[in-house]
């Protein structure tokens, strides 16, 4: 008998902290559940997933010592050094992983840029293929993935090429004893050629054997920027080339026994004197970006949801002020087709994020 009621003594003791711990992974469960569907079409859910779940880890932590069957010395003592170490996580937050969700916050406030994006951070180059709460992780030329903690992006230059257009530019060293004039025309039609807007050719440097031009123009469609750069250096070769200009320097010396008349110019284009320049190329960047393409179309996708939700939230304000009921049915039968787009949006980034998720 006197084992059944210290059973039951202790069951009773431990019955306060059992429920505080079911009870803290049933809220943590249902709080990741309502972000998956609440902001299942909104950017950032995963960062939203993550700071939600660190909040709420720390505050069951903090009930769970508060009904452990303790003293009030004992219970003192421990919050005393919880709060102690948070005080050290905070102060040693410059080199720890609470420093990288410190700037991971800091990032999503300035929103300096968003996924797809080109960024450049010292040493590395690439498109915002995913951000987190602790990293960024870049897609580079190579196709290959970078992940960088967040307080490395928030203790260096960020590098961000506008979507709204970026410049693209080559140089080249040419003889002085070629017209200025004659260059600058033949780098303008090579930066036409290229498909650049607004182009323009700036002196950079008087060498001392040859003269340092730069040939640059505005790119609309970034996503093209690595081929575009390609692009140009090629219409900079074949322009000069048609143009009748060597490409080689002042000092240039060979031993063969050549022709005076002899032009270094490839013979296909100095005969021609043509520049292929409507040929067809695949374009390297879907290759390369893929993950980093997907990664800024769901967030677009999210941002047009977003934008369908303000449109229906507009026409039912439209319905309710409407006096003629041909009126208001027109603005029924737009807001159901509203909705349905919306639907149809919110279906194809479930299937994404799952895709993802399973890889």
């Amino acid at each position: 008998m006197e084992i059944l009621q210290s059973f039951y003594k202790d069951i009773i003791s431990i019955l306060p902290v059992s429920l505080v711990v079911i009870m803290s992974i049933l809220v943590i469960v249902a709080a990741r559940y309502f972000i998956n569907r609440q902001f299942a079409h909104k950017p950032g859910r995963p960062f939203r997933r993550q700071v939600i779940t660190l909040v709420l880890s720390f505050v069951a932590l903090l009930l769970i010592i508060l009904a452990m069957p303790i003293g009030d010395n004992t219970r003192g003592q421990l919050l005393g050094l919880i709060g102690i170490l948070l005080s050290a996580a905070i102060a040693l937050s410059s080199t720890t992983f609470v420093g990288n969700a410190f700037a991971g916050m800091m990032l999503r406030a300035v929103r300096s840029f968003r996924s797809g994006d080109f960024i450049r951070v010292g040493d590395f180059f690439g498109r915002v293929s995913e951000r987190g709460l602790f990293h960024i992780e870049i897609q580079t030329e190579d196709r290959d993935l970078i992940t960088m903690p967040n307080l490395f992006l928030v203790t260096n230059p960020v590098k961000v090429t506008l979507s709204s257009g970026t410049i693209v530019s080559t140089e080249v060293s040419l003889s002085y004893d070629i017209s200025r004039i004659e260059i600058e025309k033949l780098l303008l039609d090579a930066a036409k050629n290229a498909e650049l807007e607004e182009p323009f050719v700036h002196i950079v440097n008087l060498n001392d054997f040859s003269v340092t031009y730069r040939i640059a123009g505005l790119l609309k469609e970034v996503k093209q920027l690595i081929s575009i750069r390609s692009r140009l250096r090629e219409m900079v070769l074949d322009s000069l080339h048609v143009g009748g200009i060597e490409i080689v320097s002042p000092t240039f010396m060979n031993t063969r026994a050549l022709s005076e008349r002899k032009i270094f110019i490839p013979d296909k284009i100095a005969a021609s004197g043509e520049v292929e320049s409507d040929r067809e190329k695949a374009v390297p960047e879907n290759i390369v970006f893929d993950k980093a393409e997907q990664a800024e179309s769901l967030e677009r996708m999210k941002h047009r949801i977003e934008t369908l939700g303000k449109e229906i939230e507009s026409i039912k304000e439209r319905q309710k002020q409407a006096d003629e009921e041909t009126i208001r049915d027109e603005l029924k039968l737009h807001k159901e087709w509203l909705e349905r787009r919306r639907e149809k949006l919110a279906e194809i980034i479930k299937k994404k994020e799952n895709e993802e998720e399973k890889e």
